[in-house]
């Protein structure tokens, strides 16, 4: 009896130490003053063997939540709105000011708190994440 709850300890050891097969790190929220969108930012890890893409993001605190890629071309700043976001097998991407990001319109969050997001992808699963509430200056 003995020996197998080693075996059991050493079983559940290993897959705790593996990693998730995809993983949000640093995620947070720009809380900008009154009406404005907040931006949603992150990084994110394919720990798989497949490529697979973030198709959408929700949050009870963001009235709407998309995914947006902004662009600058001979000084004319721009945004669009994308369907999804590739991130291929074993690499990552980075949602950062100024390029891909998350666009919350009707924020209701306070600097400093968290809030909730689930991401969708492409394959079939989802991914909870704790957004922490930075205010305009990412602070």
């Amino acid at each position: 009896m003995k020996r197998l709850s080693v075996v059991v300890l050493l079983a559940m050891t290993s897959v705790a130490a593996q990693a998730a097969p995809f993983d949000i790190n640093g995620a947070w929220f720009r809380s900008l003053p009154g009406k404005l969108p907040a931006g949603g930012y992150f990084t994110a890890q394919n720990n798989s063997r497949r490529d697979v893409a973030i198709t959408g993001a929700r949050s009870e605190a963001c009235g709407l939540l998309m995914i947006h890629q902004s662009s600058n071309k001979g000084g004319m700043s721009s945004m669009a709105m994308l369907e999804r976001v590739n991130v291929p097998a074993g690499g990552q991407v980075t949602f950062a000011p100024g390029g891909t990001h998350l666009m919350c319109e009707g924020a209701k969050m306070k600097i400093g708190a968290k809030v909730p997001v689930l991401l969708t992808l492409s394959n079939g699963t989802a991914v909870a994440v704790a957004f922490e509430v930075k205010g305009a200056t990412g602070k």
